[in-house]
């Protein structure tokens, strides 16, 4: 049997120490994906849970590009998935057992992930990611102390990410819930699970190890930065924006977003085009690398001032209501902080005059009163929802984000399990 010590780490981790157990099963795993003809610049897909982290990093020793199936997609999804992506094979990641070592291949620029956009508005798209995109990535993060908890599944780019940070930082990495993560000195969590965790610390305070929450996925209010700051005083709140397209963009330690190092952003009527060394290579389409150009956009609508960034939202999250155009996710930032809010997703529903009405739905028991005080203390009359819903539990894409286009696809359905809040 190959000693621990005699075999190499994956590319993408940068030379980090990796705990033995994973790196034999890793160098396992790539025996057998090589035993099954994948090659460098060939392209894999992971399907199911099993120990997909040792999977992914067998392939990338080979220099094989990986896809992560989400067992949330539907067939019609799915198949659409796999026509894009082209893999040479869709394999289960079992347990293997030992074998040789495997001699990495590739370089920087080799591919190393095949990440989807999230599916929040839309048909997934098939993204091709180098090592270097994250390798910088993982450097602009920074190094932060373990152990770190995973709060959500390694089909998502933003978990999967965070899980090869850790490594990257030569981190203890647990796999767990966002309920566990008062045990851990790091975490990375997407809004919703921020806000569950500070309320859970806030109805039964405990002894925390936390020190570095890295929170990404969406904007956090203000209200909600405060009371993380009561309920954890000894921890920092990292967040940063970013996308499966652009990877990070700009992070925030206290004073607001500011761009990575060696990203460049330019703000086009209103709207934020990055052009970044951290970027996707570009969408694969029926198994062919369409380039991304060199400046790229997302569509989010933003400000950038004195350095500073200020997100607005998705310009597709923008309803048109009676002329005005509303930004969901600046609605959305003000109902977080009304008590009882567990998470919130603002659409239009349509209407003959108007075009669309504003429309909140709500996952939580907050008093309809208090979130229309919150709407006419922050928000223009225009801006403030006219129709009001509350959700047992909004649908979500596997980061733990409401799925935008399935609300508001099953709202104008009719199939949508909400009620009016009264």
């Amino acid at each position: 049997m190959t000693a621990a010590a005699d075999r190499p780490v994956p590319p993408v981790l940068g030379g980090a120490a990796v705990p033995d157990g994973l790196l034999a099963r890793a160098h396992a795993a790539a025996a057998e994906l090589a035993r099954r003809d994948v090659r460098e610049g060939g392209r894999v897909a992971l399907e199911g849970s099993g120990d997909l982290l040792a999977w992914f990093l067998g392939a990338d020793l080979l220099g094989a590009a990986t896809l992560v199936i989400e067992p949330r997609w539907t067939a019609r999804e799915r198949t659409a998935v796999l026509d894009d992506a082209r893999p040479d094979l869709v394999v289960r990641p079992t347990a293997t057992e030992p074998g040789p070592a495997t001699t990495p291949a590739g370089d920087g620029r080799t591919p190393f992930y095949l990440p989807t956009t999230s599916g929040s508005s839309g048909r997934p798209t098939v993204l091709q990611r180098s090592r270097d995109s994250w390798l910088r990535s993982f450097a602009a993060l920074g190094p932060v102390p373990g152990p770190v908890l995973i709060a959500g599944p390694l089909s998502s780019s933003l978990f999967l990410f965070g899980a090869l940070h850790a490594l990257w930082c030569g981190a203890e990495l647990r796999l767990g819930r966002a309920a566990d993560a008062r045990a851990a000195a790091t975490t990375h969590v997407v809004p919703a699970m921020l806000a569950d965790l500070v309320a859970t610390q806030e109805r039964a305070p405990a002894e925390s190890a936390l020190r570095t929450v890295v929170c990404g996925g969406a904007h956090l209010g203000d209200g909600l930065r405060a009371r993380f700051r009561q309920a954890f005083p000894a921890a920092e709140l990292v967040e940063y924006y970013g996308s499966a397209e652009h990877s990070l963009v700009a992070v925030r330690r206290g004073d607001g977003l500011r761009p990575v190092p060696g990203v460049d952003l330019d703000v086009r009527d209103g709207t934020l085009w990055v052009r970044s060394p951290l970027a996707a290579d570009g969408a694969l389409r029926a198994g062919r690398l369409e380039p991304a150009g060199a400046w790229t956009t997302v569509g989010d609508r933003v400000d950038l001032h004195d350095g500073l960034l200020t997100v607005h939202g998705r310009g597709s999250a923008v309803i048109s209501s009676g002329g005005r155009l509303v930004a969901a996710e600046e609605v959305e930032t003000v109902l977080r902080e009304v008590p009882g809010v567990d998470d919130v997703v603002v659409t239009g529903t349509p209407h003959a005059r108007l075009g669309a009405l504003v429309t909140a739905v709500v996952e939580g028991e907050p008093p309809l009163a208090e979130l229309r005080a919150a709407a006419r203390h922050a928000l223009e009359p225009g801006k403030r929802p006219r129709v009001w819903l509350r959700a047992k539990a909004l649908p979500r894409t596997a980061s733990g984000k409401p799925a935008r286009a399935v609300i508001a696809d099953e709202l104008a359905a009719g199939t949508l399990g909400a009620e009016r809040l009264r």
